[in-house]
């Protein structure tokens, strides 16, 4: 039986009242993971929250950050660095595509926030478009996720999703693990794990929903 990775990307969304109310509706202690490995990964207004409730709760959950700072501690005005977010996480997702788009990030600085990710024990969750999307060294997970599928509702096949994890693997030996990423939901979660190459899942829209997550925890 495979490890399967299953991360949540809740983006920018969720308030403090409202992540309590998820978590308190998130019977995740309930589920038998076996090989399952869960990851959380909120806004860093967040991550606080959630920490203290994995140790108060005793929850298999593990964190994860949405972003790292290219630069490490001093003059940069709203950056989140590596240092921070270790206090705290031991996951950060790392180019995202929204975050290629709306705000510019290049090779260049994804390859800087990996490093500083690894300087910091922090384990990288590396989104690319396709599998000619350069991958730097010292990523840890690759998620695969096609801009098409992003939040439309109209995921990639399985069929495809798995060559281009395939394809992935051989192009990058020193990655392991490949997850998809692009509406995923309960439904449709087994037909993307179960195939030989992908190793868990990245889901947005789906994990905003307490129950909703559950069912693809379950499914997986």
């Amino acid at each position: 039986m495979k490890k399967l990775f299953i991360v949540a990307n809740w983006k920018s969304n969720l308030t403090k009242a409202e992540a309590e109310d998820w978590l308190a509706r998130f019977k995740i202690n309930d589920l038998r993971l076996k090989n399952k490995k869960v990851i959380i990964c909120p806004p860093f207004t967040l991550l606080s929250i959630l920490k203290s409730y994995i140790l108060n709760h005793k929850s298999p959950i593990t964190l994860g950050a949405q972003d790292i700072s290219p630069f490490g501690e001093g003059s940069y005005t709203g950056e989140v660095n590596g240092k921070q977010i270790k206090e705290f996480a031991d996951y950060v997702i790392i180019g995202h595509s929204e975050r290629r788009n709306n705000f510019s990030e290049n090779n260049e600085m994804l390859a800087r926030k990996v490093e500083m990710a690894k300087f910091h024990n922090l384990r990288s969750i590396f989104c690319v478009q396709s599998e000619d999307t350069p991958v730097p060294e010292g990523v840890f997970l690759v998620a695969y996720e096609p801009v098409f599928a992003i939040g439309t509702g109209n995921p990639d096949t399985p069929k495809n999703a798995d060559k281009v994890a395939d394809e992935i693997k051989k192009k990058n030996r020193a990655v392991k693990y490949v997850l998809y990423g692009g509406s995923v939901t309960s439904k449709n979660v087994k037909s993307f794990t179960q195939m030989q190459n992908i190793d868990g899942v990245l889901v947005g829209s789906a994990s905003l929903d307490a129950s909703e997550f559950l069912e693809v925890i379950k499914n997986a």
